[in-house]
Formats: structure tokens, C-alpha cells, sequence
């Protein structure tokens, strides 16, 4: 049995090329995302890659991606199922600050330590822990009992619920995923055994890397 399940972050979104803190805004995806989603298609297909059911939030960014990759692989109507809680996290008082403004402000320390830390929340936002509270319920309820079935599964989100879902799959602890980082385009492969441990995984990364 085939227990696939496929991380993949959106392409760049207009908040990416403005290099600002979207969070939870209502963004679309540039030309280089709708690029960036088309070259997803193309490696999970040279991975000969077919899927039973796909995820992605609520979010355009996530859902225009997921939809782009389904009709570059020739999967129109394969089910999308949006959930909120694979939501961006919510960057709070940051939302839609130039990053570069924001490290002036409060300096770069302190902006470091609200993008990556677990459990440091930015002000009025979310920490990578908040995340996780909505994110890992939604993926053992909604997500994991049809890999397990055996259903090939295609999560198309964000940086930071994706971030969630990589700690929990690689057992990750909170001050190991400080240092993880997953850009637009990239791919996280992994195959499950039957006790839900990971027995493969594969990383395509948009940068041509492997």
C-alpha cells in the first residue's frame, strides 16, 4: 500500500515579490508562481506522481497553486478540500509590513526570532506553536486517516503550516525546526509505514536542489 503524502508551498504570491508580511491577506500568485506551480506539476509527474484527494487552505495563494498543479498533471477533477486551518499563520501587527521596514524598527533580532521561533508570537499574531495547534488536528483528523487508507495525498500550503507538518512527520523538536525553511515551489515527499513513522521521504526543492 502506497501511504503518500505531498507538501507542497504555494508559488510566490504578490506579497512574496513585494517582500512583506502577509499572513492571513487575501493574496494571488504572481507570473513567477503560476510558473513556480506549473514546475511542481512537471517534478511530481517525473516522480511519476498521481493523486486520490488534494488539501490546501483557505487562502488564494494555496488553492490557485493547487488547482494549477492538478491541471498541469492533467487531474481536473480531482476532489480539493480547503481547510482554514492550513492558514499562513497570522503575522498580527506585521501584516502587510515591508520585511526590510520591519527589521529597522524593531531590529533584526527581534524580527528573526518572530519568523522562526516556535513560541515567540509576533504582536497581535501567531507563533509557529499557535499554528500548530490548529494545523496538526486538522492533519491526524482530516488528513492522515486516508493516507493511511492509502489515498495518495496532495497538501498545497504555507510556509509556516507546512513548517508544522514537516515537525511533526521528521519529529522535529521545537528548536530544530527553528532552522528549517521551506520556499515557494518546494516539494516534501514522504511515504508512511503502518505505524505512521516515515519510512521515505524525498525533498524536490524549487532551487533545482534534491
Amino acid at each position: 500500500m502506497d501511504r503518500c503524502v505531498v507538501l507542497v508551498r504555494h508559488g510566490q504570491s504578490e506579497g512574496n515579490l513585494k517582500n512583506v508580511f502577509t499572513g492571513w491577506r487575501d493574496l494571488g500568485l504572481t507570473e513567477r508562481g503560476i510558473a513556480e506551480a506549473r514546475s511542481v506539476a512537471r517534478r511530481l509527474q517525473a516522480l511519476d506522481m498521481r493523486f486520490d484527494v488534494a488539501f490546501t487552505s483557505e487562502l488564494r495563494r494555496a488553492w490557485q497553486s493547487c488547482s494549477i498543479i492538478l491541471e498541469t498533471m492533467g487531474q481536473f477533477d480531482l476532489r480539493q478540500c480547503r481547510g482554514r486551518a492550513l492558514n499562513e499563520r497570522d503575522y498580527g501587527d506585521l501584516t502587510g509590513l515591508n520585511k526590510d521596514e520591519a527589521r529597522t524598527r524593531w531590529g533584526d533580532d527581534q524580527v528573526q526570532l518572530w519568523r522562526r521561533s516556535y513560541d515567540v508570537a509576533p504582536p497581535g499574531g501567531e507563533s509557529l506553536k499557535d499554528t500548530s495547534a490548529r494545523v496538526l488536528p486538522f492533519f491526524i483528523q482530516s488528513i492522515l486517516p486516508g493516507v493511511m487508507r492509502g489515498e495518495r495525498t496532495l497538501v498545497v500550503a504555507h510556509g509556516n503550516s507546512l513548517r508544522t507538518l514537516v515537525m511533526i512527520l521528521d519529529r522535529l523538536s521545537p528548536e530544530a525546526v527553528i532552522s528549517v525553511e521551506i520556499a515557494t515551489g518546494d516539494i516534501h515527499l514522504y511515504r508512511l509505514a503502518a505505524d505512521t513513522t516515515v519510512a521515505h521521504r524525498q525533498v524536490s526543492l524549487a532551487s533545482g536542489e534534491t
